[in-house]
């Protein structure tokens, strides 16, 4: 068995980042593994059934016996938990030799207007992990900032390692059912209040040629009530676009034809949409809250808030200028700083730190 474990639970969410975010870390910590001369990383993942991906040695599905014995466990001395709120732990005092790696994406609890109950009883599950924890990775500066405030990890190595993108997809020759037929701006996540999409609305109101695409799964359905309701109050309910989830190729044709992204979050602990818009040199709009300038930088635009008028005036003084070669040059260049590459080494810098 291996040495190093990816757990990868979160991957029975087929449409969701953290399904991404596992798959690309495995396969690209195992091209680094391989270049090395080194055995490969066991990706531990849901059971079979609810994969959507073939079949690769390196894959360790779940099976029903494993919750009474984990003979995988036995040589395992890096077991990697790349969630904050995912599975419990490997019980360490049956295996002394191994060693946990703790990926926290976000402590968003704090930052979306949760009551102090659920704050608490987050944070409480969080730490849980860190103490049972080796070495704790963040996804980007704000989130360890918030982990180092909010957390007591001790004397444990705390460290930022973004995540990557890899590079977006050639798009399909035909547009996805239902894709507006003219020009059109993108917002891509769950349709729920912390990605804060409702305040984009009113840009419709103010750009009668534009239409609004939301790509993402309907998490709240009051809040998807809430976002038809106000565009039926603004007159712009045809303009308004809500395909759902989509495939990795529908995604694409929309992140190549949009005019711009959008994503007003509330609450991010990286941003991957951002990144890959960048890649295409498209503009994004962002919020100012929690890890996104981090990651849009300088070559982003920010809406200083969500009033109606603040958002409007901010994308009608960028809007002239949205294919000018500089500002397109900034956001590619801005979106080649977030690899899988360079993000498996660092990782794999971490696993040895603990294998000494």
């Amino acid at each position: 068995m291996a040495q190093l474990i990816l757990d990868c639970e979160l991957m029975k969410h087929p449409f969701s980042g953290l399904y991404t975010y596992c798959l690309n870390l495995g396969e690209h910590l195992n091209t680094e593994l391989r270049a090395a001369g080194r055995d490969p990383l066991l990706m531990y993942l849901p059971p079979r059934r609810k994969l959507r991906l073939p079949a690769e040695p390196h894959h360790l599905p779940e099976r029903r016996w494993h919750r009474l014995m984990q003979p995988f466990l036995r040589d395992c001395r890096v077991w990697h938990a790349p969630f904050q709120s995912g599975r419990l732990l490997p019980d360490k005092r049956r295996y002394p030799n191994l060693n946990v790696v703790l990926t926290v994406h976000d402590l968003n609890v704090l930052h979306e207007g949760k009551s102090p109950a659920d704050q608490q009883r987050s944070l409480a599950h969080t730490q849980a992990l860190i103490d049972q924890s080796d070495a704790i990775v963040c996804i980007s500066a704000f989130t360890r900032s918030d982990v180092l405030t909010h957390c007591d990890t001790g004397s444990k190595p705390v460290q930022v390692i973004y995540n990557g993108a890899g590079a977006v997809a050639a798009p399909p020759a035909m547009p996805p059912a239902g894709a507006p037929p003219g020009p059109f701006v993108l917002g891509i996540g769950y349709l729920n209040r912390k990605k804060n999409f409702h305040v984009l609305l009113p840009l419709l109101a103010d750009n009668p040629d534009l239409s609004l695409v939301l790509v993402g799964r309907p998490d709240d359905p009051d809040y998807v009530a809430q976002l038809r309701g106000t565009a039926q109050a603004l007159g712009v309910s045809d303009r308004l676009h809500l395909p759902g989830p989509v495939s990795e190729a529908d995604k694409s044709w929309y992140l190549h034809h949009c005019q711009a992204l959008l994503h007003p979050s509330l609450a991010e602990g990286f941003g991957l949409p951002v990144v890959e818009a960048m890649q295409l040199g498209k503009p994004v709009f962002l919020s100012r809250h929690t890890a996104l300038p981090e990651i849009g930088g300088r070559a982003a635009a920010y809406f200083a808030d969500e009033e109606p008028d603040t958002v409007q005036a901010v994308f009608r003084q960028a809007r002239p200028d949205f294919q000018a070669a500089d500002q397109v040059a900034a956001r590619r260049a801005q979106a080649a700083r977030f690899t899988w590459a360079v993000s498996a080494r660092q990782y794999l810098a971490v696993y040895d730190s603990l294998l000494g």
